[in-house]
């Protein structure tokens, strides 16, 4: 179902709801899959609700948390070649939030609509507002949903397509996942369209480490906020004050992961879903990886999903790559 947002320019918005109820989301299903395995986990798309968007927000202007600062320089330096390399008339970007390094793009690209998706309605209606101010004419068709699950209601491309998924979300996927969702995404892009991939590099784990631990205790606070979502949304009854937040570089992975960890034995009730969890002492509850990348790494990986890689584009530091890919002939 989708609603017309009317706007003061001749650009419109349509803002299109692929979620249960219009509401943020649904989990269910993944607490009780990933509640009751021994060793426990839950999907970081869960962090996303609307204070979670704030608070990545807020982390991605920390000094410790290079990832955003390296892809922005690359944009910036980069923005032209990309332009002239795809011609792209709509932009997509998957897990858009406010679309801030999007803009960029928008600055280079000669883009008629913009299709943000994002699982935060809020999130969604406030870019394409802004957007439509912004940039007289632009038609922004945003999809509250998750984009896992929702790729299959892109609207039909309206000319050249290039999807943006940036930020090094990425690296959120074990292998094989991420290969599947790269193939779910080479389906939208038709002939002529284009894939603008974001990953973060292997580095000095102590530099990787503190990007997810920060000294302000911003990324706890994001950590934690699966709970409060939690709490909110299946009526459980977790105590955000009983866990520690955990971040660590696994060298044989090469991933950061992130975790919950209990400070002592409790139990947390799920009412809605007839569910009770315990959880031992000191026992962690998984709620990230963050999977880091070389050249080789993210060539196999396009090369599985039938994509070619067209332009590798690092930053000076080489701490963060765009690739630009295409379908493969």
């Amino acid at each position: 179902m989708g609603c017309v947002l009317r706007a003061t320019d001749p650009g419109s918005v349509t803002i299109d709801l692929r979620l249960p109820g219009g509401g943020e989301r649904t989990l269910h299903e993944d607490v009780l899959d990933g509640l009751t395995r021994p060793f426990k986990e839950i999907p970081p798309k869960h962090f996303y609700d609307t204070h979670g968007s704030e608070l990545f927000e807020q982390i991605c202007e920390l000094p410790e948390y290079y990832p955003t600062r390296a892809e922005r320089a690359i944009l910036e330096s980069y923005s032209d070649l990309i332009a002239e390399r795809t011609g792209a008339t709509e932009l997509v970007e998957l897990g858009a939030g406010y679309a801030t390094k999007t803009r960029t793009l928008l600055d280079a690209l000669p883009v008629e609509r913009f299709v943000p998706v994002d699982v935060s309605e809020a999130t969604v209606r406030e870019c394409a507002r802004q957007l439509v101010d912004e940039y007289p004419g632009l038609a922004v068709h945003g999809l509250v949903g998750d984009f896992e699950r929702h790729l299959v209601h892109l609207p039909e491309a309206s000319g050249p397509r290039l999807v943006a998924f940036l930020g090094g979300t990425i690296g959120n996927f074990p292998p094989g996942s991420r290969r599947r969702f790269l193939r779910s995404i080479a389906r939208t892009l038709g002939e002529d369209g284009w894939l603008l991939l974001g990953t973060d590099l292997v580095k000095d784990p102590r530099v990787l480490e503190a990007a997810y631990d920060d000294a302000a205790g911003v990324t706890a606070e994001f950590n934690l906020n699966v709970l409060r979502v939690m709490n909110r949304e299946l009526g459980s009854d977790f105590d955000l004050g009983a866990f520690d937040h955990v971040a660590f570089w696994d060298p044989e992975r090469e991933w950061i992961e992130m975790r919950l960890r209990a400070r002592q034995r409790q139990t947390v009730h799920f009412p809605n879903l007839d569910l009770t969890v315990h959880f031992a002492q000191r026992e962690e509850l998984r709620t990230e990886i963050s999977a880091k990348f070389t050249l080789p790494r993210v060539q196999g990986d396009l090369a599985a999903a039938g994509l070619e890689l067209v332009e590798w584009l690092t930053d000076e530091d080489q701490l963060f790559a765009l690739s630009l890919a295409r379908p493969a002939p």
